[in-house]
């Protein structure tokens, strides 16, 4: 038994490799953006934690050394809101759209009724009474 191709297998084939393709580069910078989370996280709390250990052990830490690594701790803390604009797309698109100074121009500015119903993840409903919901 002998089966013939159709010219639509061929489009079939290359369309799963574009889209895993597609798939591959988004994976990858998510993996890149973690690794800059991670990585900065690491490097900024972990000699915190290494001198808070070594604090308790021996006491041979002076007061100044554990103020500068703690507050390296706070500016990672301040890098975050930086970071992830930068690298991740839906993120800088949601402050744009709910925070007025990221807004465009011509933009309308989203109800507080839009924002609780896309929240709820609910359409319009009908009023409800009191009596009807006890």
């Amino acid at each position: 038994l002998q089966v013939s191709r159709t010219p639509s297998q061929p489009a079939a084939g290359s369309e799963s490799r574009r889209f895993g393709n597609k798939h591959s580069k988004k994976a990858l910078k998510a993996s890149l953006t973690l690794g800059i989370l991670l990585g900065m996280f690491f490097v900024a709390w972990l000699p915190f934690f290494v001198t808070n250990v070594t604090q308790a052990v021996c006491g041979c830490v002076p007061a100044g050394f554990f103020d500068v690594l703690t507050w390296l701790g706070y500016c990672n803390s301040t890098m975050n809101p930086i970071i992830y604009p930068l690298f991740m797309r839906d993120f800088k698109r949601a402050m744009g759209k709910y925070l007025p100074c990221c807004r465009r121009s011509g933009e309308p500015r989203p109800s507080a009724i839009s924002l609780s119903m896309r929240n709820s993840n609910s359409g319009p409903r009908a009023a409800t009474s009191l009596k009807n919901v006890l």
